[in-house]
């Protein structure tokens, strides 16, 4: 399922939303000048490295950025045009009626905060881990846990293949969001076994980290006011 647009309007021009989106195409597109030594030296310089954060590499890595900032830095790293495509797209969707709820400010705080408790999520179940953790899904993760929260009967439109076609529905927040939630729940359940990475094509995906991002917006959303009236 892919959202296109909700019909939740904003009563303020959302400009750390839209920040937020041009920096992530911004640095995609710097990555992409980048030959794949370069990329992967600078995957390693600026995103999670969770033996570097454990401090358990077998091999030290001179990595030039404090690790603790990698928390925030990796949040605007992508892995490929889809990876940064589908985010971009759902921190579109969602992110705008949060940040009118919030404040332009606090939504900052909001959503970074959310991305660092969403990679710290994954990093506790992949500790030794050498793979970057790289990726913007556990902030936007966040955003979504808050939306169902203060919007859980606004109307999705909806993007569903059925068979060979293509067709849009209109589908409750709360139904969209929650599915996909419990997708990543589950996924994250199927996968402890394996070794996973933060949105890497070619890799695993950042189960945990979306699922814990979800619930770290549920809860900081309502502390940070998001649940105040008019």
């Amino acid at each position: 399922m892919v959202p296109l647009r909700d019909n939740n309007p904003t009563s303020i021009t959302p400009y750390v939303t839209y920040a937020l989106v041009g920096a992530n195409i911004f640095i995609f597109l710097y990555q992409i000048t980048l030959s794949p030594q370069e990329l992967q030296a600078f995957f390693n310089r600026a995103a999670v490295v969770p033996c570097q954060l454990s401090a358990t590499c077998p091999v030290p890595v001179n990595q030039g950025i404090p690790e603790w900032l990698t928390l925030v830095t990796s949040q605007f790293l992508h892995g490929g045009l889809l990876h940064l495509g589908g985010n971009m797209l759902f921190l579109w969707v969602f992110g705008n009626n949060i940040e009118d709820r919030l404040g332009h400010i606090k939504f900052l705080i909001f959503y970074l905060s959310c991305g660092v408790l969403a990679a710290l999520t994954q990093w506790y179940f992949s500790q030794n881990s050498t793979t970057p953790m790289l990726g913007a899904s556990g902030a936007i993760a966040g955003v979504m846990g808050a939306y169902i929260l203060r919007y859980p009967k606004a109307q999705v439109l909806t993007l569903i293949p059925i068979g060979f076609f293509i067709t849009t529905f209109r589908i409750p927040a709360y139904f969209f969001l929650g599915f996909w939630f419990v997708q990543q729940a589950f996924y994250g359940l199927a996968s402890l076994p394996a070794r996973t990475n933060i949105g890497m094509e070619g890799g695993g995906v950042a189960y945990w980290a979306h699922a814990g991002g979800f619930v770290f917006g549920a809860i900081l959303g309502p502390m940070l006011g998001l649940m105040r009236r008019d």
